[in-house]
């Protein structure tokens, strides 16, 4: 089973958000190349090299801003697209934050929360009633869902992505929309730009797979998730990790046996 023709894609309306560069950018891009047609939409007030990216692909991107922690933002995204079905939703859009827990001001702790919890509910308690049977909807969570291994601000908003995504499955189940998670590892993105230098070493230390993702690797996936092939997939958490999350720390031991 394929992710399907281009045929099987157009006319399918898929919103994507953070979608102005890195991992977001290249979930619209595949999703166009199938021949979707796609709202990417950022806080960036513009992304043109996104749109003339997707120039002669099957499909098409329009882009349009908007801020995921804004309802009224999502209230005027769900007017535009009027009576127009939408086919998924990728909620993309998310922050880091390195404080730890003894550090972190209230302030960034409240706006990690709303970018990369509220956002996603917001985008689906707005886009769900434009959904039908054979909707999908991707939450993209982290490894930091599934360990301790980043801050406290970022990896509890991700925890609670978990939560959202296990209670939006179950009570859109009966309306034939799925929701599925998935967990991307280190990917090589702007968003890690600012990370310790240390941080990737680290990180691929404990990789089985040895290199950092790339944003193609997460997409691919995504476009699993919202295609026909996953048509009985729904409240699963997939991590796009190189394998990081599968030995709980065993690899440390594994490697130094083995050497």
């Amino acid at each position: 089973m394929t992710l399907g023709s281009a045929e099987s894609w157009i006319d399918r309306i898929i919103v994507v958000t953070g979608a102005a560069r890195g991992q977001g950018a290249a979930e619209a891009l595949l999703l166009a190349e199938l021949g979707a047609t796609v709202i990417a939409t950022d806080v960036a007030t513009e992304a043109d090299d996104l749109e003339k990216a997707a120039a002669g692909l099957a499909g098409t991107i329009t882009y349009q801003r908007l801020d995921v922690t804004d309802e009224h933002g999502w209230a005027d995204l769900a007017q535009q697209l009027g009576d127009n079905r939408v086919h998924g939703l990728v909620n993309n859009a998310g922050i880091p934050q390195r404080s730890r827990l003894a550090d972190v001001e209230r302030a960034d702790w409240d706006r990690v929360i709303t970018v990369n919890l509220t956002g996603p509910m917001l985008g689906m308690r707005t886009l769900a009633p434009l959904m039908g049977p054979g909707s999908s909807v991707v939450n993209v969570g982290s490894v930091a869902a599934l360990t301790a291994h980043h801050t406290v601000a970022y990896t509890a908003s991700k925890w609670g992505v978990r939560g959202l995504t296990r209670v939006a499955a179950t009570e859109f189940g009966p309306r034939g929309i799925r929701v599925n998670a998935v967990h991307p590892g280190y990917i090589d993105t702007p968003m890690i730009e600012g990370a310790p230098p240390a941080m990737l070493p680290a990180h691929l230390s404990l990789t089985p797979l040895g290199r950092p993702g790339l944003p193609d690797d997460v997409a691919g996936v995504v476009a699993f998730l919202l295609s026909d092939a996953s048509a009985y997939v729904t409240g699963v958490e997939l991590p796009v990790d190189g394998g990081y999350t599968a030995h709980g720390g065993a690899k440390i031991i594994a490697d130094a046996v083995a050497g």
